[in-house]
């Protein structure tokens, strides 16, 4: 992960933590369930802040007899964590305040105290928004969004978005709860804009994990990455057939390839080992995420054996 990215998460964190404070002052002296859920929200959004980092850090922990290609994915792995406390933690609490709120109502005291921590709160997510898209979009190159989020490696690189987004959505909300309370004088619109934002948490956990998901069980690399792997296997001499390459990510920038290659009959077995040695080398150069490539020789595969 770059250190563009890293200062994504840490911007993120102390905001986070900041603004979570300030709501639950706010909560306090007005007694809005919106803003409590908006709250909860943000301790959620610290702490799962810490955990990215702390993927980060046990992802760079070097290979072992345990582990012998790494701790890579334990950056899925925490971050598949992330998406189950949003979901558990912060949809979950939000809805559960915002039914107590519509059974139980409690009016809202000092209304302005909530305008002004949630236009400051708007205001400090926007810009760590803002930070999180642009790195997001350096990071994305020419794919589109939805692309990049489905084709990316890093997981990373959009949960920090995906919370970001979340998070002024879920601001927007609040206000607007705040708001109607306040105009109509109907205390249920408190209670409804918890369980809305209880349901924009929820929607985010869920697409969070089905993305990290994949990644955590062993996706494969993109399609350019596998077709450069055949297409410098299939140029090299004495080979002639590339009969699979199978590929997985241990890790954002740690790709495992095994390779099946029908070699030329007359090859000796000098020749065949440099050029096993030949075509790790001229993979690994063209391809620098790929980190360990494993070559078995195989007679060239028909369709019935495959």
């Amino acid at each position: 992960m770059s250190g563009s990215s890293k200062k994504v998460i840490y911007a993120a964190l102390l905001g986070n933590a900041l603004v979570a404070i300030t709501k639950f002052v706010a909560a306090a002296i007005t007694g809005s369930s919106a803003m409590l859920s908006e709250g909860i929200h943000s301790v959620v959004d610290t702490g799962n802040q810490l955990l990215l980092l702390l993927g980060l850090h046990k992802a760079r922990k070097p290979a072992d007899h345990r582990f012998p290609f790494g701790h890579g994915k334990e950056v899925y792995f925490w971050s598949f964590v992330v998406a189950l406390l949003i979901f558990a933690v912060g949809a979950g609490v939000s809805l559960y305040e915002g039914v107590l709120h519509i059974m139980h109502p409690e009016p809202i005291s000092s209304p302005h105290v909530n305008y002004i921590v949630l236009t400051l709160a708007i205001l400090f997510e926007g810009a760590a928004f803002y930070f999180a898209l642009t790195e997001f979009s350096r990071a994305k190159g020419k794919w589109s969004y939805l692309e990049a989020v489905r084709k990316g490696k890093d997981p990373t690189n959009f949960v920090v978005l995906f919370e970001d987004s979340a998070a002024l959505l879920g601001l927007l909300v609040a206000f607007l709860g705040v708001f109607l309370t306040q105009v109509t004088g109907n205390l249920i619109f408190d209670g409804l804009a918890s369980i809305v934002i209880g349901l924009i948490l929820g929607g985010t956990a869920i697409w969070l994990a089905y993305e990290t998901k994949g990644l955590l069980i062993g996706e494969s690399a993109n399609l350019r990455v596998v077709e450069e792997i055949r297409r410098i296997v299939g140029a090299y001499p004495h080979v002639e057939h590339v009969n699979e390459v199978l590929t997985m990510h241990m890790g954002p920038k740690y790709i495992l390839a095994n390779l099946s290659v029908d070699f030329n009959d007359h090859v000796t077995a000098p020749e065949l080992e440099r050029a096993i040695a030949g075509i790790d080398s001229l993979i690994k150069q063209a391809c620098p995420d790929v980190r360990r490539v494993f070559i078995e020789a195989e007679a060239r595969r028909t369709v019935d054996d495959v």
